[in-house]
């Protein structure tokens, strides 16, 4: 993965002309398995429930964002491969979803491709950037759900966000993938978005029947401090059920423990960023 230097004379567009730029939250582990999908769906679905306008970008080819909200593979006519390689606009390929307030840009089998397509062109790293900053987005949060590697298409979402959310699963080697991620970055950050930030770090599939949870929870918390939300994503049937219908698990079945886990996760995140905004503006 090359990390080439920002140049003065080709900056990245910021933002279409006269919309408020939104806040962009990359969730990203390059571990497959740890909940990454699962959270995207979920907190999304959380942050449009308080009444944020949110949209979610599925960029990983797997598409599993977009089946977990519903949205059949026929139904996705624009995706995010088309609009990482300049074909179509951000705005050809939103897509409503069944949650108010939250809208999908999807993604297809097409985008594994991509990172082969892009190897060789120009600024290849700043296309998703490029396509979110010249799109007029009437959204309070762009959460983008990354793929379960640190390739391009990751790359392209680290470059486009502000801030990372980490999903780490309470497993032995948790700390050992997180540390690799973290260095991808701060590389990042260092040549190629300076504004990049890690948002939080959530633990996820945490079961209180196994000391091992604990034990890693503790581990993390050592070594990240702040940085690790209060709120901990259970281990929970109704979470794993709620993909195969569709739906997020707050639709689901908004009672149950996974479904509170993420509605307080929601608010943690909104209370980092009401914070962080409230430091952005002392005189």
């Amino acid at each position: 993965m090359s990390l080439e230097p920002v140049t003065a004379d080709a900056p990245a567009p910021e933002l279409a002309l006269g919309a408020a730029r939104p806040r962009i939250i990359a969730i990203a582990n390059q571990k497959g398995g740890v909940g990454k999908t699962t959270t995207a769906i979920n907190l999304a679905t959380a942050l449009a429930a308080v009444g944020e306008r949110v949209l979610l970008v599925d960029l990983d080819p797997q598409g599993n964002a977009s089946t977990g909200l519903g949205i059949a593979r026929p139904a996705r006519h624009v995706t995010s491969y088309e609009v990482l390689l300049g074909d179509r606009p951000v705005a050809a390929a939103i897509l409503p979803t069944a949650v108010p307030n939250l809208m999908l840009l999807p993604a297809s089998v097409e985008l594994a491709g991509a990172e082969l397509e892009l190897v060789g062109e120009e600024r290849r790293e700043y296309r998703l950037r490029e396509a979110l900053g010249m799109a007029a987005l009437d959204f309070a949060y762009v959460l983008i759900d990354c793929p379960p590697s640190l390739g391009l298409l990751t790359l392209n979402a680290l470059v486009a966000a502000d801030a990372v959310l980490v999903p780490l699963q309470c497993e032995f080697y948790a700390l050992e993938g997180l540390s690799h991620l973290v260095r991808t970055i701060e590389r990042v950050k260092r040549h190629l978005n300076p504004r990049l930030e890690i948002q939080g770090v959530v633990l996820t599939m945490f079961d209180k029947r196994n000391n091992l949870s604990d034990l890693v929870a503790a581990d993390v918390r050592d070594h990240f401090g702040a940085k690790v939300y209060d709120t901990v994503i259970p281990r929970n049937v109704r979470i794993s059920e709620a993909p195969s219908h569709g739906q997020p698990v707050l639709l689901y079945d908004f009672r149950c423990a996974g479904a509170q886990a993420y509605v307080h996760l929601a608010g943690e995140v909104l209370r980092r960023e009401k914070s962080r905004a409230a430091r952005s503006f002392i005189p």
